[in-house]
């Protein structure tokens, strides 16, 4: 079989590092489950730990950009670390939480104990919440999110923070591992994690990184 020839445009164009960051701690952080619900702002530790992220992120000096969802949690995770770059938070709608529907604000203590809770963990790619969104098309969204902020960026590296399960399954993707697999990756608040998207397809640099490892990436 001949081999598949790279096209000289897709050679040329330069790979863009996307840093995936959770926000910090809330108060209901693994209480229960938020999703859209407003009003939800960072606790004090998260606050901390949005300054930590900053700290380790701003020692790369390379990010040119940072982008958030619209969620207040996020906003306030992502206000540290645009201020230590000297940018300016962008909204990304696409990066905002899964919609659980009926499940918002629900108690993950109660919801475990559903019969439905299984399939959200074992089998998430035929799961849709009540009156709320399906993994696959949280998945699409999210992807489709980050693709449309890497074109934006050739060649650059980039802040998106989102939530754990937009995260996770942006990794999945990433990794070509299939979305009833997503569930074992694991994205802790303000965890940081590295995509890198080139024209050969997005490459897993480091997950779930909550340490000073940043800089085995090569970028300070």
């Amino acid at each position: 079989m001949a081999k598949k020839k790279t096209s000289p445009a897709a050679s040329t164009v330069k790979p863009t590092l996307v840093l995936l960051v959770r926000h910090g701690k809330t108060p209901t952080t693994g209480d229960k489950l938020p999703g859209r619900a407003p009003n939800l702002h960072l606790a004090d530790l998260g606050i901390e730990q949005a300054e930590r992220a900053a700290s380790r992120i701003a020692g790369l000096n390379k990010a040119t950009a940072v982008y958030a969802s619209p969620m207040e949690r996020t906003q306030e995770t992502a206000a540290p670390i645009a201020k230590a770059l000297k940018r300016k938070v962008r909204i990304e709608e696409g990066l905002i939480e899964c919609d659980f529907g009926q499940w918002t604000g629900k108690s993950l203590s109660d919801l475990r104990k559903l019969p439905e809770w299984k399939a959200v963990q074992r089998y998430p790619s035929s799961f849709r919440f009540p009156k709320g969104e399906s993994f696959p098309e949280m998945q699409t969204r999210m992807v489709g999110a980050l693709h449309k902020i890497v074109a934006k960026h050739p060649g650059e590296t980039i802040v998106a923070v989102s939530h754990a399960d937009t995260i996770k399954a942006a990794i999945a993707d990433a990794m070509g591992t299939h979305l009833d697999l997503f569930q074992r990756i694991v994205v802790s608040p303000c965890s940081i994690s590295a995509i890198l998207y080139g024209a050969e397809g997005p490459a897993v640099l480091t997950v779930n990184s909550t340490g000073d490892d940043l800089g085995a990436l090569g970028l300070s």
